[in-house]
C-alpha cells in the first residue's frame, strides 16, 4: 500500500492506494482549533449594568479596545428586579449609547429594559465576558493586572491599561444581623408572588421595594404582616404607591408593626420588638428589604480611599478617577452609602467624563 499526501484546502489530506483495488479514500479535514480568547484591552470595565455598558462604549466610541467583565448577566441587577415591576421613570432617561429606548408606555418594564441593554450590546458589538467574577487587581496605571473566576472554578487573568470600576450596590444586601437572618426562607430579593399564596409571610423595610413587595403578595394571596423601625413609611415611597399600601394598613388587610425591629427569625415563626413589647408570630417566609451597599471591601482592596462616614471613593469630580492612578469609578459607588443619590438617570453620564480623560492620557487609542 502507497501513501501520500495532497494539499486541498490549506488541510492535509491523506491518500491511501490499495493494490489491487486501486480505491482512494480520503480522510475528513480536521476542524482548525479555535484561538484563546483574547485577555488584553487598553481598557477594562468591572461591572456590566447600564453604567457599565455605557462606559465601554464610550470608551470603544473614542478608539479605545475595551471590555467589559460581571460576575452575573448582562444589566444583572435589572434582572433581578420583580419580574412584574416598571420603572419609576421615562425610558428615555434609561438610554445609554445614543440608542433609543422605543416603547409605547410611559414606564418601561422590567422585561422592556432587558431586552433595550441586550439590543445595546449587541449594536456596539461590546465585548463582555459574563458570570466571571473579579477577584483580584494588581499593578499599576499602564499595566494591571485582574484576575477573575468562574462558577467551575476555571481563572482567566486579564491585562489592562487602564481600569473603570462600575460594580454597582444590588449585590450585597444590608444584613439583619440577629439570629435565623441565614435560614433559607428569608430572602432579600423580590421576584414574584406565586410561591407565597397562602403563605404567612412578613416583609421587613419601609421603602418603595418593601411596599411593592408587601402589596403584589398581598393581592395574589397572602398573608403580608410589614414591619419597619420607622414611625411611617419612608418619604421616598412613590406618590402613587403611598396611599396604596396606606389604605391596606388602614383596612387591616395588611398587618403593619411601625417603630419596630424583627429580633429573631426561626423555622415557623418571627418574633418582633414592638412598642408594647416582644411579638411572635407565625411565619412562613421572610422577606428583608432593607436596603443594599457597594463592596467597600472591594474597592479597599485595590488601594481606592473611602470618605469615613459614607464611603464614598475619593476620586476627582470631574474625570472620576481615583485616588490610584488609572483606576475609574462609576455610577453608584460614586455616591457611597447614599445610594439614593446616583440612579441610571445620571450614572449613564459618567462613561462620557471617563471617555474624555481617557483621549487625554492614552490619546487615540
Amino acid at each position: 500500500m502507497a501513501v501520500f499526501f495532497v494539499s486541498r484546502d490549506n488541510y492535509l489530506v491523506t491518500k491511501q492506494i490499495s493494490r489491487p483495488t486501486e480505491q482512494i479514500p480520503d480522510t475528513l479535514p480536521r476542524p482548525q482549533t479555535t484561538g484563546e480568547p483574547d485577555m488584553g484591552a487598553d481598557v477594562i470595565v468591572i461591572g456590566a449594568g447600564p453604567t457599565g455598558l455605557a462606559c465601554a462604549i464610550e470608551a470603544q466610541r473614542a478608539g479605545f479596545k475595551t471590555m467589559a467583565i460581571d460576575k452575573g448577566c448582562i444589566v444583572n441587577s435589572i434582572y433581578n428586579y420583580p419580574a412584574n415591576m416598571s420603572f419609576f421613570t421615562t425610558p428615555e432617561l434609561l438610554e445609554i449609547g445614543d440608542i433609543p429606548f422605543s416603547t409605547a408606555r410611559q414606564k418601561p418594564t422590567r422585561e422592556e429594559a432587558l431586552e433595550y441593554y441586550r439590543k445595546v450590546t449587541e449594536h456596539y458589538h461590546l465585548d463582555v465576558r459574563q458570570y466571571q467574577w473579579v477577584t483580584t487587581v494588581t499593578g499599576r496605571d499602564g499595566d494591571f493586572q485582574i484576575t477573575a473566576t468562574d462558577g467551575l472554578g476555571r481563572i482567566y487573568d486579564y491585562r489592562t491599561r487602564k481600569l473603570i470600576v462600575s460594580t454597582g450596590y444590588y449585590d450585597l444586601s444590608n444584613p439583619l444581623n440577629i439570629p435565623g437572618e441565614d435560614l433559607s426562607k428569608v430572602f432579600h430579593y423580590y421576584r414574584e408572588p406565586h410561591p407565597f399564596f397562602d403563605m404567612d409571610v412578613v416583609v421587613i423595610g419601609g421603602k418603595n421595594s418593601a411596599a411593592i413587595a408587601a402589596l403584589d403578595l398581598w393581592r395574589h394571596g397572602t398573608r403580608v404582616t410589614l414591619v419597619h423601625r420607622g414611625a411611617k413609611l419612608h418619604n421616598h415611597v412613590k406618590y402613587w404607591i403611598l396611599p396604596d399600601i396606606e389604605n391596606r394598613i388602614k383596612n387591616r388587610e395588611i398587618a403593619a408593626y411601625f417603630r419596630s425591629t424583627v429580633v429573631e427569625i426561626g423555622a415557623d415563626y418571627v418574633n418582633l420588638d414592638t412598642p408594647d413589647g416582644l411579638v411572635r408570630l407565625k411565619n412562613d417566609f421572610v422577606f428583608a428589604m432593607t436596603g443594599y451597599h457597594p463592596d467597600y471591601d472591594f474597592l479597599r482592596s485595590m488601594g481606592i480611599e473611602l470618605s469615613s462616614e459614607q464611603c464614598r471613593p475619593v476620586c476627582d469630580p470631574e474625570t472620576l478617577e481615583s485616588n490610584v492612578p488609572g483606576i475609574y469609578v462609576a455610577g453608584v459607588i460614586v455616591a457611597g452609602s447614599r445610594t439614593n443619590e446616583i440612579f441610571i438617570e445620571n450614572g449613564r453620564f459618567h462613561g462620557r467624563q471617563i471617555a474624555v480623560d481617557l483621549k487625554q492620557k492614552l490619546g487615540n487609542g
